[in-house]
Order: C-alpha cells, then structure tokens, then sequence
C-alpha cells in the first residue's frame, strides 16, 4: 500500500528535501537513474552483464550471444531527461551500446540534466529531435536506432525519459517520432521486440489523473515503469495502469511526507492512500487476531453488532437484495432482514436461512417498520424497481439512519437528481458506477470525458470529490479504480489493477454484494467512509482469495478466510 501523490505534491516533498540541505538535485538524479538501472535488471535478469553473464532467458532470444545489449534512449527537456542520460551513462559503462535523444531546447535544460547531459558527452554523442515536431531526418535516424527489430541490430531496450509527471500539455509533436515506432504495440507477441521502460509514468499521460492528454492519443505504451518514492495518482487512475505495464516504486532516500514541515497542512490533507484502506483494519486488530469491528466480542449479543434492514424487489427480482444480504451477514452484522413485498414473499422464504424476512409493500409499511430503532443500517437499491425505489427512498432517508443508495435507487431520480440530493443526509452512502454516476451527475461526468487539452487534467478523483459535495455524503464512484470521498474532501482510491487485479469481479450481482459489505459495515458502526473503504477493499481481496470462476455468490463466503489472513 502506498500514498498516491500529485505531480505538485511530488515536487514539493523534493524540494523540501534539498532545501533542508540533506540531499542535492543532483544526488537525486542520480539516485533515480541508478534505481532505474536496477529495477530494469531485477525485471529482465538476463541484460544484466555485471560480473558473472547469467544465462540469457528463453522468452528473450538473440541470435548472436556475444553481440552487446542496445538501448535507445529517449530524454525529454526537463529532469526526466536527466534521469535518462543517468541511465544511458550507467548503460554504457557496462558496455551496451547507447543511442541518446533529446527532444527540446538544450540551452533550456534544467541544470542538473544539463550536467548529465554533458557527463553523457564525454562517452556518447546525442541527437536531436526538434520542438515542436521532428524533422522527417531526425525520425528517420530514430527510426535506424529503435525501429522494429528483425535481427540483432535492433534494441533490447527503449527508455522513455521524455516528460514524467511534469507534463502539463499533449505531446503530438511526437507524434512522427512515436506513431512509427508502435512503442510496445507488438512486444507481447514478439519476443524480438525491445523492452520499454518509462521513468516515472509513460510520456503523455497525465501524472494526476491517468488520462492521456490531447486527442491525438499519443503516448508511449511501457512494459515497465519506474517511479519514485510513491506511486503517483495517474498510475492508478483511468488508463494509467493499462499504459503503465508493471510500476514499481524505488527509494531514492526521501523522507515520508508526514515528517516534511514545510509541505502545507492543505498538501497533506490531499494526499490520496490506499494504505489507509489496510490502516483501517489493522487499527482495529483485537489479541484474536480479527479486527475488533469485524470480530465478536464475548460478551456482546447480536444487537450489538447492528441490525442491517435490505429491500427487495418484487418476484424474480430478489436476487440482487438476497446477495447484499448475504454479504452484510457475512461481514459481521448481527442480523440482516430483508424487506420483501407480499408477491415475493415465497420466493424469498424458500432462499433464506440466517437472513430474515419482513414484509414491507408501501411506503407505509417501512415507516412503521423503521420505528424500530434497533433497525440502525439501510440498503435500498439493488432488484429494486424503479417505482419502488422512488416510493421508499425518501421514506428510508427521512429515518436519517446510515443508508446505502445503489442501482435502482440512484437511477430512479435521473430525472432530478437535485431531489435527491435535497433528501440526502451525511449518514448516506451513494455507489454508482460510470452510468449511474453521469445520471446523477451529468455536468461532472461531461467534465471527466472531455479530452483533456492541458495538465493536470480533471480526474476522477476530482469529480468524486467534487460529487460527495454536491451530494453532501460519500460517493464512492466504481470501477477498476474506485474512488470514494467524502463531503470534506477526504479521499482514497481503491485500485484493482496491477498485483491487485481482479478482473473477475466484472460479474453480475459482484456490485450488490459490494452494497451489502458497506451496509453491513455501517450497522457495525464503522462511519461512512470508513464503512465504503473498508468494503471495497475486502471486496477486491475476496475476488482474488477465489480466483477465476468466481461468481457474486462466491464473495461472502471468501469473507472468513480474507479476514483471517488480515489478522494474521
């Protein structure tokens, strides 16, 4: 788990590092460049030439075992450049074969690249590639150096040195230089095809928000990337990880953001964690080795542990609420009963065991119901109906007890999203996915489609942020990378990609069961955002504690053995 930082925030943590006088831009540089190196050997063994030659990898054949491993790199006009000329100077000391490209002003390089830039002179020659397109000579030499290899004069190794988290504007220039060599388009079919590297995030993808900028697509395509210190928002957000190849974080010696004094309290507020996800459990572990708010204390009875209250659909839509309940059941409250109307209630006696059942028709009937106080945490949503959610929802809400809003509840005020909000109380908590999202709200989706013309480019996080406060509760918005925010602006990104990658959970019902742990959660009295992160946290790691075949019946039952594994 890691902090996920802005490009600014990354910026500024290195500042602060060199002015308190514990390190130089230059000590870093090299730092980054050496880790680079390192990471590009832990990753393919075989191009590391240092001391005894491991046997090369069959998945890497070359023809001519004694020819010398080659790379291109590619460096940009800022310090990602310089990190590129630390590499390509640490390369060929170990004796590869290095053709260097500068893509920008030289007189304009920063000052420490400037000084590896000349450090790189002394063993190499660079060429050009001009701003703001290249000319078809200088392609063309780039072309001769790292163009798709048909023997062994062509690359191992491409380095994207170009942009990093800096980039602030689509990188279409490049598009000549880029466009014909399909970085990385074919490298998973062909063995021959040269490794890709990024440091720090692919060029031409937005470090704060994982879109590409501009509308030409352009952006290279990286089997590996390299950053440092933490991961950076974009390498989690929208096509930031199907870019990014693996990413991996190298240490180049910077303090944790907290011990820095002269970052803003407003920086850190906004630092985005998804190590608070696991703080959260791990915070709450009991000498059982169960986190106390999911354990059951010995002497507490099952009120204690909350009374979840789930609605139904009419018959043959009671599936999605009979999955939520199970999840609720299973994440630990201590009763789930299912509000069902008198048409579904044989349906829904014959599928329940531990689950109990209440009838609920009307509106009438759950206000009477909800008099109840034991009953502490609602879920109205999934198998609903859409004439039945707008009957209950503003009765449900009205109890102002934690209530979780998905699917037919969130679509049934499409047509005015603005009552719904009006309705809403800080105790909600609203799970749309993408669709649902734009229903509720369109202006803000229409601003995280719009093709982002400069950096940083609005995010999800942005509009999630930006929905929990129109909404005034947690919103948390899904999808491979959910993301869940509060009123306050407090936010975490829950990202299923990566080692974390469960596509699996693309399955019918995964999301009602998604609604159920939060609804479960919330009857244990976790708060709202505590609740929807926890949740979907322990969703993702039940969808990869089962594997393929899982289907949504399959998540709660992998609850027991998750949790066991948390505590241990």
């Amino acid at each position: 788990m890691t902090d996920l930082l802005t490009a600014a925030q990354m910026r500024a943590i290195e500042q602060a590092a060199i002015e308190s006088g514990d390190v130089t831009g230059l000590e870093l540089m090299e730092r980054a460049g050496q880790g680079v190196v390192e990471a590009i050997f832990e990753e393919w063994p075989e191009l590391d030439k240092r001391g005894a030659s491991p046997s090369r990898s069959l998945t890497y054949p070359r023809p001519d075992e004694e020819d010398p491993l080659r790379a291109v790199v590619l460096c940009g006009p800022g310090n990602n450049g310089g990190d590129g000329f630390v590499v390509a100077r640490l390369l060929r000391e170990q004796g590869w074969e290095v053709a260097v490209f500068l893509y920008g002003d030289l007189e304009k390089l920063p000052p420490d690249a400037r000084v590896n830039y000349e450090r790189w002179l002394e063993l190499g020659e660079v060429s050009k590639l001009t701003l703001p397109t290249p000319t078809k000579r200088e392609v063309s030499k780039l072309e001769k150096h790292a163009a798709r290899p048909s023997s062994s004069q062509g690359p191992d190794l491409i380095l994207d040195a170009l942009f990093g988290t800096g980039l602030i504007r689509p990188i279409g220039g490049l598009k000549p230089a880029l466009a014909k060599l399909q970085i990385g388009s074919e490298a998973d079919a062909d063995p021959w095809w040269p490794r890709v590297v990024s440091v720090d995030i692919p060029s031409g993808l937005c470090a704060d928000s994982g879109r590409i900028l501009g509308d030409e697509g352009v952006i290279v395509g990286a089997h590996l990337t390299v950053t440092f210190h933490s991961k950076k928002r974009g390498h989690l957000l929208d096509v930031g990880a199907q870019f990014c190849g693996k990413t991996v974080i190298v240490d180049i010696g910077l303090s944790s953001p907290s011990d820095l004094g002269s970052i803003s309290r407003k920086s850190l507020a906004d630092l985005h964690s998804e190590r608070r996800l696991r703080r959260v459990l791990s915070q709450l572990v009991d000498e059982s080795g169960l986190p106390q708010n999911l354990s059951k204390a010995s002497f507490g009875h099952k009120y204690s542990h909350g009374h979840a209250l789930i609605m139904t659909g009419g018959p043959g839509k009671t599936g999605a609420a009979r999955l939520a309940a199970r999840g609720a059941l299973r994440i630990g409250a201590g009763l789930v009963t299912l509000g069902v109307p008198p048409a579904a209630q044989m349906e829904v006696s014959v599928q329940v065991t531990a689950v109990m059942l209440q009838r609920v028709e009307s509106a009438d009937g759950l206000s009477k119901i909800l008099e109840d106080e034991r009953l502490n945490a609602l879920c109205l949503g999934p198998g609903l109906g859409l004439d039945r959610a707008r009957d209950l929802v503003p009765v449900a809400l009205a109890a102002e007890r934690a209530t979780v809003l998905d699917a037919d509840a969130l679509t049934a005020f499409a047509d005015d999203p603005a009552a719904l909000f009006g309705m809403l109380h800080e105790n909600c908590v609203l799970t749309p996915h993408g669709g649902e999202f734009a229903l509720l709200f369109p202006d803000i989706a229409e601003k995280l489609k719009a093709v982002p013309i400069k950096g940083p480019a609005y995010s999800k996080v942005d509009a999630t942020r930006e929905a929990a406060g129109r909404a005034g509760c947690v919103v948390l918005f899904k999808g491979p990378d959910t993301v869940i925010a509060d009123p306050n602006g407090r936010c975490s990104v829950n990202s299923a990609v990566y080692e974390r990658a469960a596509p699996w959970l693309a399955t019918a019902g995964a999301g009602d069961v998604l609604a159920g742990f939060i609804t479960g959660l919330l009857a244990r009295r976790f708060s709202p955002l505590q609740a929807a992160e926890t949740a979907a946290w322990l969703h993702v790691e039940c969808a990869r504690s089962f594997g393929p075949g899982l289907i949504a019946e399959d998540l709660p039952e992998q609850l027991p053995r998750v949790l066991r594994e948390v505590g241990s």
